[in-house]
């Protein structure tokens, strides 16, 4: 985050991924937000303060939120990073749902999605990313998690990870 940048953390849960994206950037700002369901119900609000807490952090903050119709006006962030949460999203086109996730990022912001982006799901992920491009967005990667943060396809796919990708870039 640039000094004063303030950037936003989709589907939070615990908290750990704002946190530690406010503990790199402390002259910044991190928000989380998630909608913190039944389904997940180890997750809320008082935990993700409980452990900015813990972690002594002042930077970060959260609350309650939708990713598919994200409670913000267009060009809010300067930074925009979701770690597996859409997968989670039922029903949802799930291209679209990077698109609302990338309208609330400034011009010149950064991202970082990561997702298990299964071709059924998420349809032609390198033909998005040539649309990115083609939209004006620069760097647009596709990185691999599967292999790099498990090691090999065939142990992320017994976690069922297989299609494990990150999306990055700025905007």
């Amino acid at each position: 985050l640039p000094d004063g940048g303030v950037g936003l953390d989709i589907g939070c849960g615990s908290g750990a991924l704002t946190i530690a994206c406010a503990k790199r950037n402390p002259q910044g700002k991190m928000v989380g937000i998630d909608r913190w369901g039944k389904e997940y119900a180890s997750f809320s609000l008082p935990l993700c303060e409980k452990n900015t807490a813990a972690e002594g952090v002042k930077n970060a903050s959260f609350r309650r939120g939708n990713a598919v119709k994200l409670d913000f006006p267009d060009e809010s962030f300067d930074a925009v990073t979701s770690n597996y949460v859409y997968h989670n999203v039922m029903g949802a086109d799930m291209q679209k749902l990077l698109l609302e996730s990338l309208r609330v990022l400034k011009k010149g912001g950064v991202f970082a999605l990561n997702d298990d982006m299964k071709p059924k799901m998420y349809g032609d992920m390198e033909g998005f990313a040539q649309k990115l491009r083609d939209m004006g967005y620069e760097e647009v990667r596709l990185v691999d998690t599967a292999q790099e943060a498990f090691g090999s396809h065939r142990r992320a796919a017994m976690m069922m990870l297989g299609s494990s990708r990150l999306l990055v870039g700025r905007k």
